[in-house]
């Protein structure tokens, strides 16, 4: 039996009232994986270097703070 049919016995054996419960654990795992482009990869990469290394800019303030010196920077 492959898992598709076990998973179909177990739905029929399944009381009606909680079957809400398993729709959304299956809607949940019905969403496929996202994989990441080349350029998150690579993203991610740079950003494990800076936090192993101790190196890149680091900001301290509140986010509005971030945003006027992004707007600054632009």
């Amino acid at each position: 039996m492959s898992y598709r049919e076990l998973a179909h016995s177990l739905i029929d054996q399944i009381p009606e009232s909680r079957l809400y419960y398993v729709i959304l654990y299956l809607q949940g795992a019905a969403v496929p994986d996202d994989t990441p482009n080349a350029e998150t990869l690579e993203a991610m990469a740079e950003v494990e270097e800076m936090i192993k290394t101790g190196s890149g800019q680091h900001f301290q303030g509140n986010a509005e703070e971030f945003f006027s010196m992004l707007d600054a920077e632009g």
